[in-house]
């Protein structure tokens, strides 16, 4: 995730949020219930890395790998029945990688009321080549005065991952390897 915002020096035309823009609809059915009897939260997060992947992969013009997921926030259950409607963008672009916003609504099948936001989420994708390795990816021509927020939101948080990210490595190269595995879960 160093890659570089997009400046003049880019030879690859840009692309307007609205032509990587994609909903995906789901109904929720009891494969997909925890033990509350809700839809899971993992279900609802592989719908959100779905979407979010196609929308990368329409914006970069090829593959694209998940780098990261944050700020998954679940708002309201979802329900057997339900219709499940992820709605995906690209909020901004770097060199090789791309934050796509994620905005997970549900209609109730009981109920004539419109669909109401259940959740929402932020995801990181690298554009890949045939060999896996990073490619350059279009700037994005952001739309709308909405689009134009998104994506200075979407630099404030890359700015945020990337401080997270070296503040962790500092800690790191301090920390001693016993220290370190006492604590965390993974053992890093």
């Amino acid at each position: 995730m160093t890659d570089q915002a997009h400046g003049t020096e880019s030879d690859i035309p840009g692309k307007p949020t609205a032509a990587s823009r994609t909903t995906l609809s789901h109904i929720m059915t009891h494969n997909d219930t925890n033990l509350l009897g809700t839809v899971h939260g993992g279900v609802i997060m592989k719908l959100v890395d779905d979407a979010a992947g196609a929308v990368a992969g329409r914006h970069s013009g090829g593959p694209a790998v998940t780098a990261s997921m944050d700020e998954m926030a679940f708002l309201e259950p979802v329900r057997v029945g339900d219709l499940v409607h992820v709605k995906a963008q690209v909020n901004w672009v770097g060199r090789t990688s791309m934050e796509i916003g994620v905005r997970v609504l549900a209609e109730r099948w009981n109920e004539s009321a419109p669909a109401q936001q259940v959740g929402s989420a932020y995801l990181v994708f690298a554009a890949v080549d045939g060999d896996g390795k990073p490619r350059a990816v279009p700037p994005v021509i952001p739309e709308t005065d909405r689009d134009r927020r998104r994506h200075q939101e979407a630099q404030i948080r890359r700015q945020h991952r990337l401080a997270r990210r070296r503040a962790i490595k500092e800690l790191r190269a301090r920390t001693s390897p016993s220290d370190v595995s006492r604590t965390s879960p993974s053992g890093d």
